[in-house]
């Protein structure tokens, strides 16, 4: 009898201690859900106005050519001064202020994360991304999506009452800038990579439960409303030759040290222009770089406008395999314009539509024939991104994920491993590295300045 009451009571017991176990796992999931699923639903709308005033950029240079010499130059400069105003964290990709946010986040320097991650910088950077792309700038949507996702998570976090389990503000942005690579491009298993190998120093089975559901969330909300979208579509890569990895190679190279000079001229121009003292210095240079966009565009090739996917799916989808060499050098040319204005936007889907033009040209020189060609494109695409990012893994899955080419994996990781050894010779740091530790830099000195003690005050 004694016995029977004993072994209830453990039961009990044991019942309580579980059921509190999975209060405190739901408790502590929420938080994740309630960010991903606003992630997605922002990630679309960003996408959906991205896609259209790209749209309308393009319809101004078919339509009304001459018109491009004003509006290009008047949304420079809203894009950059929005920025410079209002939010001046929220320029560029936003993916080295995911990084640095990454890097400061305890709970004594919370004060300096939300100096890069705020609600501030989010509509900041929506607004500065949009004018952008319909100045027909060279940038992407999805590296602003990181630095609002990661906003989001962040801001989501602090919402939390004190009584409701601690939840690591680290894992939260790290988890955010996943979820959002997931929803802008659809690529779950990206977003996944992209934080193991970009953005953690962190062992992944600490958040490996947050960011897998997070991603999922985000990813399921992205879908429901846009349908289950491949962010270019399936290529023909069926009929490859054997005489392929001749090709590979010397592309993968190429579009290496074409992304490792492009980031090295980006880093030297930032340099350059943190020697301006006056804000009309910075002025003259967006307006200069706007003038130049529009100048290419209309008198030379208007494929630099935009962030390149109609480059990539005119490349990947039509008979026209082959772009002539200066589309190759103009996206690129187009990446440096309009990154370097310190306009919000991304670099990623740019990269890959200068890796795409590349991979074009030298496949139409080599003469290879349109599935193999189709092969060259991708592998283009993969090793200017490995260039500029340093991240094989990440820029292999994405594009794998973008085109659903399983076929060809081992061709674009060669491509990847290739493209990395190259880039590392000539940066030793990505691009997203060296722009992380100088936002730190900045973002420490600034804070430095401030609790800095006056001249003579000896206390």
């Amino acid at each position: 009898m004694i016995w029977k009451y004993l072994r209830k009571g453990l039961k009990f017991r044991f019942d309580r201690i579980r059921n509190e176990k999975i209060k405190q796992k739901i408790l502590e999931a929420i938080p994740f859900w309630v960010a991903s699923l606003l992630t997605g639903l922002i990630a679309v709308f960003y996408s959906e106005a991205f896609t259209f005033l790209e749209d309308a950029a393009f319809f101004v240079i078919e339509h009304h050519r001459a018109a491009i010499f004003i509006l290009t130059p008047v949304c420079f400069v809203i894009g950059w001064w929005l920025v410079m105003k209002f939010a001046p964290r929220a320029n560029g990709s936003g993916i080295p202020q995911v990084m640095a946010g990454v890097e400061l986040s305890n709970p004594k320097q919370d004060f300096l994360v939300r100096k890069l991650l705020s609600l501030r910088i989010m509509f900041v950077k929506l607004f500065s991304g949009l004018i952008m792309i319909l100045g027909g700038g060279a940038m992407g949507k999805e590296g602003p999506t990181l630095q609002i996702s990661g906003a989001v998570f962040k801001k989501v976090s602090e919402f939390l009452p004190a009584w409701w389990p601690k939840v690591s503000q680290k894992n939260m942005i790290m988890t955010g800038a996943a979820a959002g690579l997931a929803a802008a491009f659809n690529t779950p298993l990206g977003g996944i990579v992209f934080a193991v190998e970009e953005l953690t120093k962190t062992h992944i089975s600490y958040f490996k439960t947050a960011l897998f559901t997070a991603i999922i969330v985000a990813g399921l909300t992205a879908q429901a409303i846009l349908g289950p979208y491949l962010y270019l579509g399936f290529p023909s890569v069926t009929d490859i030759t054997n005489n392929i990895y001749f090709g590979l190679i010397l592309i993968s190279a190429t579009c290496a040290v074409a992304g490792s000079l492009l980031s090295g001229t980006i880093l030297k121009i930032f340099k350059w222009k943190a020697k301006f003292k006056f804000r009309y210095q910075h002025l003259i240079y967006v307006s200069i770089c706007a003038f130049a966009m529009a100048f290419i565009a209309y008198f030379l090739d208007p494929q630099i406008l935009g962030s390149g996917k109609r480059v990539m799916t005119h490349t990947l989808f039509t008979s026209d395999k082959y772009v002539p060499w200066y589309t190759a050098i103009f996206r690129t040319v187009g990446i440096m314009l309009s990154f370097a204005t310190g306009a919000a936007g991304g670099i990623f889907a740019p990269s890959l539509s200068a890796g795409a033009a590349i991979g074009s040209y030298l496949a139409g020189v080599l003469h290879f024939t349109a599935d193999n060609a189709n092969l060259l494109i991708l592998c283009g695409m993969v090793s200017f991104l490995t260039g500029i990012t340093h991240t094989p893994f990440t820029s292999a899955i994405l594009v794998l994920e973008m085109t659903d080419r399983h076929s060809v994996i081992f061709h674009l990781m060669i491509a990847a491993f290739v493209a990395n050894l190259v880039s590392l010779a000539f940066n030793k740091h990505s691009l997203y590295d060296s722009l992380k530790v100088k936002i730190l830099h900045e973002v420490l000195h600034e804070h430095d300045k401030k609790v800095k003690p006056p001249p003579g005050d000896k206390n």
